[in-house]
């Protein structure tokens, strides 16, 4: 449409619409029979590309400049192989499995990630969150087939003793299940309860990739992630926290287990193991001391200091040679073995429990590794593949599962360490799986007596980060108060109730909070700028100037059936008039008027047929037309169709004109669809325009057309 000149005197001009482009879509089975004759052609080009897709690493790795990567990828990898033993170890605890299955998991991810993923710089392995949720459901399974959460790996150090002294030393009967057609103790399992539920993650994010479901990471917010890795650190502090005073307490099943654990705890104190105590105090004193340094002087230093592994080989040493486990009773990791298991099936019998507890740890695995790979590609200036991505996790989870292992995801601490220390390609990963495997093959019986306070103070340590959130909280409340609460309810849901049900609290929470905001916006009546033709809030800017007698209407979210309610109040607010309230004033006018004309006519002596015609009394508006201004609704649904073509009309019964201004296609598509602009869009010159300005010119020239033409007939 055309804007016409801000005149009185011409007669109104017929809008010209703007020509839209004719869009030539091909039929659907003609697009079908492409993509499927795509799909089934082989050659050897075809063969090359998608092996090249499903394995990144045959793209870049020929491409791979030594001179230039070698030594970043090879110190990156060393450092981060180095920090990943411990954690490997410590974080089996939180998983309640064997510490040897925490560095199966690191081998495997790195390898297949090294191969799979398409980020330089994220590192894949064991990460305490996946671990935390891994543990929830192997205490959970593992108490309701009957195991004691108490035993302290009685039976493996046991064999142990058995196997060193040559003896035939015998116990009380311990309780088996049958698993996959043989018995199966305590940490028989739990690992396999571990394995099962990370083989149906795997498959989750597999299946998401092929069906190209990442969209579902756009439901998990960053405040609500935040929170969430916040609320899950607290109960992580919270569950390691018996390991540091030597307190032999179950974890806590169902729900509250931050509360139970610390009423235990509190409960148990007195039981306090002044060893386990001791140990703990020291460390965690060496372990927060060296962080500290290192974060005042990060930009001297080249490398991050392998405070860790000092701590682990240090007091491994101490608990060996001052027998700390036999004098003091200190509980310890205990034997773990060297080189590899046999491979082995998931336990397919046990998944049918797990379907549901194996959703959230893909959601959340998947989430974590796309948004670190997205945030590290956007520093470094390439690109990621979010479906490939997906596709990498999922194997890092598939495969591993047949070799005793565990959920994995990438790290955020681990992938800041192979940045910093110049980390250039995914080789680092593999240099980093080769340090593990060296401990696997040769160091990890040197483990042994390393004891479980200290790998419980490494997990706390490791902290530190997502607890020190809480100091961003009044940021957060300045900057967004809905980001602030979806913060503080997912992470009090998390820490509160469970991890599990705080994903999906914070998840619901995010969602009702964005319905809100869309159910209540802003809205707002506008006036024009000086003589120009733009138009702006008249509550949010000075000096603008409110159009004569035209009422136009701003209205910022799109318009469903969810507040299509709220969309049509708020409108009846600004203008200040109801169509169906106006409407009844009149009608009820109109009735007064006639009863009086009645009156009249029978005190004079005029017989009263009832056909006397009275004039309609009715209330002069201070406006003629609405114009509403579109550009703030994306779309509409067939709710918010109905609401307009309601708008038209009802205003139309009380003399008042609506129009529509600054539409987008897709809307004037709907509204087209719906028969706004009336048979084969006859109206749409009238109703429709591409700006404001234009609207309230055609507003008020069709108002000084209709009163001449009043006047004319008058007289």
């Amino acid at each position: 449409m055309e804007e016409a000149a801000n005149t009185t005197e011409t007669p109104p001009a017929v809008p010209i619409l703007l020509e839209r482009q004719v869009r030539q879509r091909k039929p659907a089975v003609s697009v079908l029979k492409s993509k499927l004759k795509q799909a089934v052609t082989c050659s050897l080009p075809r063969i090359r590309s998608t092996l090249s897709g499903f394995f990144p690493v045959m793209r870049w790795l020929p491409k791979y400049n030594i001179k230039e990567y070698v030594w970043g990828d090879v110190m990156s990898g060393m450092i981060v192989g180095i920090i990943l033993v411990p954690q490997a170890i410590a974080y089996c605890l939180l998983a309640g499995v064997e510490p040897i299955y925490g560095l199966y998991t690191s081998f495997y991810a790195n390898i297949i990630y090294f191969l799979m993923g398409t980020s330089r710089h994220v590192s894949v392995g064991i990460f305490s969150l996946m671990s935390l949720m891994i543990g929830q459901v192997v205490d959970r399974e593992v108490f309701k087939a009957g195991f004691d959460l108490s035993e302290d790996s009685a039976v493996s150090n046991i064999d142990v003793l058995n196997d060193t002294l040559g003896t035939n030393l015998t116990v009380t009967k311990v309780h088996t299940v049958e698993l996959m057609g043989m018995q199966c103790g305590k940490e028989c399992y739990a690992i396999s309860i571990a394995v099962a539920v990370t083989f149906l993650a795997g498959v989750y994010q597999v299946l998401m990739a092929v069906f190209r479901l990442g969209f579902v990471s756009v439901y998990l917010s960053a405040p609500m992630l935040d929170g969430f890795a916040t609320g899950a650190s607290f109960t992580i502090l919270t569950v390691q926290a018996k390991y540091l005073l030597g307190l032999k307490i179950p974890r806590h099943q169902g729900y509250g287990t931050v509360v139970v654990t610390w009423f235990n705890i509190f409960s148990n104190i007195h039981k306090t193991n002044l060893c386990d105590f001791i140990t703990s105090a020291i460390c965690i004193s060496i372990l927060v001391a060296a962080k500290e340094i290192q974060e005042r002087y990060k930009d001297r230093l080249k490398m991050p200091l392998p405070t860790e592994l000092v701590v682990v080989a240090g007091a491994t040493l101490a608990s060996h040679f001052g027998e700390l486990n036999s004098r003091y009773g200190s509980s310890v990791s205990g034997h773990i073995p060297t080189g590899f298991m046999p491979p082995q099936l998931p336990g397919f019998s046990l998944m049918s429990r797990l379907v549901l507890d194996a959703i959230p740890l893909a959601v959340i695995s998947f989430a974590f590794t796309v948004s670190l790979s997205e945030m590290f590609a956007k520093k470094h200036g390439y690109t990621v593949r979010p479906n490939q991505e997906m596709l990498a996790i999922g194997f890092c989870n598939i495969i591993p599962s047949f070799f005793h292992s565990f959920t994995t995801s990438a790290a955020l601490a681990k992938t800041m360490v192979k940045d910093s220390t110049g980390c250039k390609t995914q080789v680092s990963s593999l240099i980093s799986a080769l340090v593990v495997l060296l401990v696997l093959l040769f160091f990890a019986p040197f483990f042994q007596a390393l004891q479980k306070c200290v790998l419980a103070c490494i997990i706390i340590v490791s902290l530190r980060g997502a607890l020190r959130k809480f100091r961003d909280v009044p940021a957060k409340w300045r900057a967004s108060r809905n980001d602030a609460i979806v913060w503080l309810v997912a992470m009090s849901a998390t820490a509160l109730i469970s991890v599990e049900l705080g994903l999906l609290v914070g998840i619901i929470f995010s969602m009702i909070c964005f319905i809100f905001r869309t159910q209540n916006p802003k809205v707002s009546l506008l006036g024009r700028v000086d003589d120009t033709d733009f138009y702006e809030d008249l509550e949010e800017y000075k000096n603008l100037v409110a159009p004569s007698r035209v009422q136009i209407f701003r209205f910022q979210a799109p318009l469903y059936y969810a507040n299509k309610e709220s969309f049509l109040k708020s409108l009846y607010k600004a203008v200040g008039v109801e169509p169906f309230f106006e409407l009844t004033k009149r009608k009820k006018a109109e009735k007064k008027a006639k009863d009086a004309s009645a009156k009249q006519a029978k005190a004079n002596g005029e017989k009263n047929n009832g056909d006397v015609v009275v004039r309609l009394v009715q209330r002069e508006l201070e406006f003629h037309t609405i114009v509403l201004d579109c550009s703030a609704i994306p779309f509409i649904d067939s709710a918010g169709l109905a609401a307009f073509l309601g708008l038209v009309k009802e205003y139309k019964g009380i003399g008042v004109s609506v129009l529509l201004a600054c539409c987008n296609t897709s809307l004037i598509d709907t509204l087209q669809k719906g028969k706004l602009f009336g048979k084969n869009d006859e109206d749409m010159g009238s109703l429709l325009f591409h700006t404001v300005h234009a609207a309230v010119v055609h507003a008020n020239r069709a108002a000084a057309a209709t009163e001449s033409r009043s006047e004319d007939s008058e007289v």
